[in-house]
């Protein structure tokens, strides 16, 4: 089985907030893009936090808009074997250097963790909190989880502080 393989981190020295999820899905890989999957609802979820239709927006100005509202995207996972996109089938995870990556950032206020297998392996690679950041569990954005959208919208909501 190949090693699936996390994208490049979206992020300068304005992020406040970072979004981790898993592992890009097949569709997303496909794409090249996060969150690639067009039923996945992560676009329409952080363009309510934004204030923005991001979902309306190409790639790249998408990837634009998030930056300028100091939000930063990566996964906690670097590679991993996974047959399809499902989180509960990855195995053999290498984790990302979410430390490394966090030292980097120094406007860093919030890491949100878009859904439970993010947040159950970021949590456990941050080791606790980095001083004075804030960790926040999300329901995932995934179309594989099938919580109403306006119940994914209210907690996504808590977010909103971090955003310009």
């Amino acid at each position: 089985m190949n090693r699936k393989r996390a994208f490049d981190p979206v992020v300068d020295a304005n992020t406040r907030l970072l979004i981790l999820g898993s592992l890009p899905g097949d569709a997303s890989l496909r794409a090249g893009q996060y969150y690639g999957h067009p039923q996945n609802a992560f676009w329409r979820l952080i363009g309510g936090v934004t204030g923005r239709d991001l979902a309306a927006l190409p790639y790249e100005d998408r990837l634009t808009a998030l930056k300028t509202a100091g939000v930063g995207l990566w996964d906690v996972i670097a590679s991993a074997e996974r047959p399809g996109s499902l989180d509960a089938a990855i195995r053999a995870p290498e984790a990302a250097d979410l430390r490394g990556l966090v030292a980097t950032l120094p406007a860093l206020r919030a890491v949100a963790f878009n859904g439970s297998k993010a947040a159950t392996l970021g949590r456990a690679i941050l080791a606790g909190r980095p001083d004075g950041v804030a960790l926040i569990d999300l329901p995932s954005s995934s179309p594989a989880h099938a919580r109403p959208f306006a119940d994914k919208a209210a907690a996504w909501g808590a977010l909103a502080s971090y955003a310009a």
